[in-house]
């Protein structure tokens, strides 16, 4: 300990004494600068002559201002020609200033001698070995485990212990939803608590899993739970933090974390975001690729398959860019095992629903929300469940409500898919209008055509994220689309535009989002569906996935021809769009007042204005499995409350924005 204040103090001595000399020497001059910005001002209080190095030494009176500003250093120095003259030039250029005889700069002589510049020279020689001494000790240069532990500290891991053996981490019954996720990875769990029975068989288990899947559906989550179920310590570190700006301390710190896990052994090693240290090595052989990334990969590599079967080392990691890792990562014996977590399903989201609304204060039960939220939130990820979940309890606490009900869910949504009322943005009589009609026009050719989703509201109130309007949108949870599905699509997208032509006779800016929207729909169709019989059936690439430019895979007139059908299919819709509402102007009118009188109308007001939809109803249908469980309770006479008709609002994914 005292060691360590002795350094401590002999660091700040010399940091001292090296800004002192900063401040109190002002480096070099020339003879000009001295007599016009120093002599001239009256600045100079002496002037000291060193004859052995032809240097004179110029001090300057405290606060002294030269060169424009007030200066901190008070002593320069001026190499002189002919040192002997010195004095003589000085009192000539006084002369000249018309300086007064008793206010003349005195002048001295300063003789060091030979012992004196010795001295000198051995003390700053000394001083510079003493900071290099500091610096090579403090780097770890003394010896491999020698000297100061800083740098010896960059090289270790920093990662994240979790001790599974307390049994009070996250456990596989917190984890909604993943069903067959969980599967999987409760192999690794069954190797880690009884590897005897695997190896005595001469099974060989993955060694690595990778996590596959969209942002928030609950990769590092399932990965904490399997360590928290085999009761194993748990090593996690994130992918960004290996790679440094300091070269070889990824590398290091790679050897650190498995050097850490096997003494742990049986553990897991997760790594988290692992695209950040697992891209693809670089094939250009000019030498200006990232070496940093690549040793630290390579490191990892060499990690991952030098372990044996008797470590008992699992490595999970997690990336949701799966496509830009190296191919000698995802190899067997490395990463071989992938696991895919996609969004949640129907069900999933309704066990995802419960597991958050239970910390919650409810005005009914939990299951007489979840269902009906499962239903309308198709598309949404856990965490995108979590943050519906905590904004209808911030809500219903800030407005002072006792409990959370249906109505502070939906305010959760519609601000989390549109932003919330911006009450502050007062629009025109007329800009309400067209607002009114191009969502009306959103509504109505929905309602109309057979494979539409439902509209369920409809709102003209202005949003923060700068939408002047919004109809939500229920999306169904389908996978495969007909060519019959996506024209429609894009008919409903058109609503809104026609729905302005066709009203005012003419057309606004506020059509953007639905054209872009449109865009994409056709050119999917003809470029990568083979949905086009005139371009045949291929598929190419999104634009953004191609690379380089000139690397397309197709020729310029058949790009020419792909263009000219998308063109022509969504002009099409358009006509198809606009002869559709012409047909039933009388309900687009009736449907854009009511939306002027109440500025919101939902699924119930819409049918109660237009009738039901000729097509069949737009409403959800519970799966016939939940319908015949709800069935059940009533059958048993359970007390518990059966859930309700489908409330008014929705919670939606698909929205068009105006």
């Amino acid at each position: 300990m005292y060691r360590e204040r002795l350094r401590t103090l002999f660091i700040i001595a010399l940091i001292m004494s090296l800004l002192n000399s900063i401040n109190t020497s002002g480096g070099n001059i020339s003879w000009n600068d001295f007599v016009n910005e120093m002599l001239a001002k009256g600045e100079v209080s002496r002037v000291q002559v060193v004859p052995e190095s032809d240097i004179v030494e110029i001090y300057l009176h405290p606060g002294a201002v030269i060169f424009g500003r007030p200066r901190l250093a008070l002593m320069y120095r001026m190499q002189v020609a002919n040192i002997d003259k010195f004095e003589e030039k000085l009192r000539a250029a006084e002369e000249e200033l018309n300086i007064d005889s008793k206010d003349r700069i005195p002048v001295s002589y300063k003789r060091t001698g030979f012992f004196g510049n010795a001295v000198y020279a051995l003390g700053m020689a000394a001083i510079g070995v003493a900071i290099l001494w500091y610096i090579f000790r403090l780097a770890g240069m003394g010896g491999r485990d020698g000297g100061f532990s800083a740098f010896n500290q960059l090289k270790m891991a920093k990662f994240t212990i979790v001790d599974g053996k307390s049994g009070k981490g996250v456990s596989f019954k917190d984890v909604a939803g993943m069903h067959e996720a969980k599967l999987e990875v409760k192999e690794f769990v069954d190797y880690l608590k009884s590897p005897e029975r695997y190896l005595q068989l001469g099974a060989k288990v993955p060694k690595g899993a990778l996590l596959l899947g969209p942002p928030g559906c609950g990769k590092t989550l399932l990965a904490k739970a399997v360590a928290t179920e085999a009761q194993v310590p748990f090593l996690a570190m994130a992918g960004s933090e290996f790679v440094e700006v300091i070269g070889g301390l990824g590398a290091a710190r790679v050897r650190s974390l498995f050097k850490e896990a096997r003494t742990r052994a049986p553990c897991i090693v997760y790594i988290d975001e692992i695209d950040a240290v697992g891209k693809k090595r670089s094939t250009n052989m000019s030498g200006f690729s990232n070496t940093e990334e690549e040793q630290t990969l390579n490191q990892l590599l060499v990690e991952m398959d030098g372990m044996g079967t008797t470590d008992h080392v699992i490595v999970l990691a997690s990336t949701n860019r799966a496509d830009i890792l190296d191919n000698a990562l995802m190899r067997p014996g490395r990463l071989d095992r992938h696991i895919f977590i996609d969004l949640p399903t129907l069900q999933e989201r309704k066990e995802i629903f419960e597991q958050h609304l239970k910390i919650l204060k409810l005005t009914q039960p939990a299951n007489f929300y979840s269902l009906r939220l499962a239903e309308l939130t198709p598309g949404f990820s856990g965490a995108d469940i979590a943050n519906i979940c905590n904004e209808a309890a911030l809500h219903a606490a800030r407005e002072g409500y006792k409990s959370i009900d249906t109505f502070n869910f939906e305010y959760a949504v519609e601000r989390v898919i549109a932003g919330s009322v911006k009450r502050s943005k007062i629009l025109s009589k007329e800009e309400q209008r067209v607002i009114a009609f191009h969502e009306s026009g959103h509504a109505l050719v929905g309602w109309l055509l057979e494979h539409t989703e439902a509209v369920m509201k409809v709102s003209i109130a202005p949003r923060t994220n700068a939408a002047l309007g919004f109809a939500q949108i229920l999306p169904r949870d389908q996978y495969l689309f007909t060519k019959e599905q996506l024209f429609e699509r894009m008919c409903m997208a058109l609503g809104g535009r026609a729905a302005e032509a066709i009203t005012f006779n003419k057309v606004t800016t506020g059509a953007q989002d639905d054209l872009r929207k449109v865009t994409r729909v056709a050119y999917s169709m003809v470029k990568q569906y083979g949905m086009c019989d005139s371009v045949g059936q291929v598929s190419f690439p999104e634009t953004e996935e191609q690379g380089a430019i000139g690397r397309r895979p197709f020729s310029q007139g058949l790009q020419q021809q792909m263009d000219h059908e998308a063109k022509i299919m969504i002009a099409r819709a358009y006509r198809q769009t606009e002869k559709l509402l012409l047909d039933n102007r009388d309900k687009l009118t009736l449907l854009a007042n009511a939306l002027l009188e109440r500025e919101v109308v939902n699924y119930d007001d819409i049918e109660a204005l237009l009738g039901p939809p000729p097509h069949g109803p737009k409403k959800m249908i519970l799966p016939q499995s939940w319908v015949e469980a709800e069935r059940d309770k009533q059958d048993t006479g359970e007390d518990e409350p059966q859930p309700p008709p489908p409330p008014a609002w929705a919670f939606v994914t698909g929205v068009c924005l105006y």
